[in-house]
C-alpha cells in the first residue's frame, strides 16, 4: 500500500482513538490532569497540556524507529498521519474553539461552528461527545440541549 494511503488511514483512525482516549483515559484515571481543562478560566498553560506533549513524544519515538529501522519504515507515514491529525485537532480545539491563540480574531470560521457547538455540550454536561473533528452527539444530549435543561457536570469532569 502506498505511503500516502497509510498516512490518510492513520489520520482517519485517530478520531475514534482520540474519542476513546478522551472518554476512558482523560475522564477516567487521567482526570487529574484533564480536570484543569474543564475549569472556567484558562490562563496560560494548564495541566491538561501534558497530554499532547505525551502523545507527541510517542509519535516522535515511532518516527525515530521508522526512520532508523528499515523493517519498521511503515511507522513514518503513520506518524505523519497522526501528526497531521494532531495539528488539525490543535487548530480546531485550541485555536478555534477555546481561542487560546487569537489567529481567527473574535470570530471563528463558520465551518467550525458545528464543532464548537458539540464541544460546548461536552463542557456543559461533562460527557459525550468525546470526539473532536467528527463529534458524535448522542440523541439524549441533543434533546437535553434543545430543551435548555442545564445540568451541572458530574463532579470532577
Amino acid at each position: 500500500m502506498p505511503s500516502f494511503v497509510w498516512a490518510i488511514a492513520a489520520f482517519a483512525a485517530m478520531e475514534p482513538v482520540t474519542a476513546a482516549t478522551h472518554r476512558f483515559v482523560m475522564h477516567g484515571p487521567g482526570l487529574l490532569l484533564h480536570r484543569s481543562h474543564h475549569r472556567r478560566t484558562h490562563d496560560g498553560w494548564e495541566a491538561n497540556d501534558l497530554y499532547p506533549v505525551i502523545f507527541a513524544a510517542v509519535v516522535c519515538l515511532g518516527l525515530w524507529i521508522g526512520f532508523h529501522e528499515p523493517a519498521w519504515d511503515g511507522l513514518v507515514p503513520v506518524g505523519a498521519g497522526v501528526t497531521a491529525y494532531g495539528a488539525a485537532y490543535a487548530l480546531v480545539h485550541d485555536v478555534s474553539i477555546h481561542r487560546r491563540l487569537r489567529w481567527f480574531g473574535e470570530r471563528r470560521p463558520p465551518a467550525l461552528e458545528r464543532l464548537a457547538a458539540a464541544h460546548d455540550l461536552h463542557h456543559r454536561y461533562g460527557g459525550a461527545p468525546y470526539g473532536m473533528l467528527v463529534p458524535i452527539v448522542p440523541a439524549a444530549v441533543r434533546a437535553r440541549a434543545s430543551s435548555s435543561e442545564r445540568i451541572a457536570p458530574a463532579p470532577g469532569t
